[in-house]
C-alpha cells in the first residue's frame, strides 16, 4: 500500500469561504478538485488520499479552537522548497494567516523547514518541506 491515510473530513462553518481557502492551499500542493456539491467538496492527492470539506446539518455551530482537545493541526508535505516562499507570500490573499512568522522557515526547529498558516476558521496547517 502506498499511502497511510484514506481520507480526511473537515467540517466547516462556511463552505464557500473554506472551499476558497483550502482549494488554493491544496491546489498549490498538487491536490485536484474531485467533487463539489452544495454541502461538500473534495480534493484528491496523486497518492489517492482524499480531503473533504463539509457543512453538515449535524454539526454544532461553535468556533473551532485548535487549542482544545482534538486536532491541533494538519501537516502536509512538499518536495519543492521554493513553493514554501511562494505560498508564504500569497497565503494572506487566499484567507490564510501566517503563524510564527518571526521564526520562518524554522519555527519547528533548526533542522525543520516549514510554513505554518491558519485559516479564517482557525484551522492550522503546517506545510513541511522534505527534499
Amino acid at each position: 500500500m502506498s499511502r497511510a491515510v484514506h481520507h480526511l473530513d473537515l467540517w466547516v462553518a462556511d463552505l464557500a469561504v473554506a472551499e476558497g481557502e483550502w482549494g488554493w492551499l491544496l491546489g498549490e500542493l498538487g491536490w485536484e478538485i474531485d467533487t463539489a456539491t452544495g454541502s461538500a467538496c473534495s480534493w484528491a492527492h496523486p497518492d489517492g488520499t482524499h480531503f473533504f470539506l463539509e457543512r453538515s446539518a449535524d454539526q454544532v455551530d461553535e468556533p473551532h479552537d485548535r487549542l482544545r482537545p482534538g486536532l491541533n493541526h494538519l501537516a502536509l508535505l512538499t518536495d519543492e522548497r521554493p513553493l514554501l516562499d511562494r505560498m508564504r507570500a500569497e497565503s494572506s490573499a487566499h484567507g490564510w494567516h501566517e503563524l510564527y512568522a518571526d521564526r520562518y522557515p524554522h519555527a519547528g526547529g533548526d533542522e525543520h523547514v516549514a510554513l505554518y498558516v491558519e485559516s479564517s476558521e482557525g484551522f492550522e496547517v503546517e506545510v513541511v518541506w522534505e527534499p
